[in-house]
């Protein structure tokens, strides 16, 4: 069965609900025809590390229509229609890197990964729901500039990870440092999203043991 998404004009208002097809074959016509994309649907980009705060990247599979080859964020996906994000991240954990996974709000995450075997399960966060982020999408003719509503967001998780759709031709890890200079030198082989995570939430990518835990409420 094809998947539905929710599609929203560029105001946040729902307008209608699609296949996912038949969106990116209406937006890709609309901006070769009008160099610009005036629908977005939801979507998470997840940033996944170790328990020192070394980074999983995904290195994007040759045969990828979009961004082929290039390294990237650790997951990302659609937020089908009836789906939460909570849904999405739990589903795409589980679809693209077999592991289970659960989100939590700031404080329980804080808790919960200083205090839980991240051999067992990844705890997660939402850093910044962001509702027109524009990512640039590069295929073999030209770069699509496509608007998104999307949800960033990061974890934790110190078990094996494998790839299982085929979309990853492997996984690389770094620490924030090394990942940094390694985009400053060859930006051209990560993707916008990977570069966009590194800059604007790099004080998210520490070890474990440096996360504050708040106060317990009395």
């Amino acid at each position: 069965m094809e998947e539905l998404l929710d599609v929203y004009d560029l105001q946040d208002r729902l307008i209608g609900v699609e296949e996912r097809s038949k969106f990116y074959r209406e937006i890709e016509a609309e901006f070769k025809a009008k160099r610009k994309i005036t629908k977005k649907v939801k979507t998470i980009r997840v940033l996944l590390m170790n328990s020192q705060g070394r980074v999983y990247v995904q290195k994007r599979s040759l045969i990828k229509m979009h961004n082929a080859g290039l390294y990237d964020k650790t997951i990302g996906g659609h937020i089908l229609h009836g789906h939460t994000v909570h849904v999405t991240l739990v589903k795409e954990c589980a679809e693209e890197l077999g592991i289970p996974a659960v989100m939590l709000p700031d404080d329980e995450f804080a808790r919960a990964v200083t205090s839980t075997n991240l051999g067992i399960i990844g705890i997660f966060k939402k850093t910044e729901l962001v509702t027109h982020y524009p990512s640039v999408r590069k295929t073999k003719e030209e770069d699509i500039l496509q608007p998104f509503i999307n949800t960033f967001i990061i974890g934790y998780y110190d078990g094996a990870i494998r790839f299982c759709d085929g979309e990853s031709s492997g996984i690389e890890v770094f620490g924030l440092p090394e990942l940094r200079d390694a985009i400053l030198k060859n930006p051209e082989r990560y993707t916008d999203d990977l570069r966009h995570f590194i800059e604007k939430y790099q004080q998210h990518i520490i070890p474990v043991k440096k996360i504050k835990i708040p106060p317990a409420e009395v």
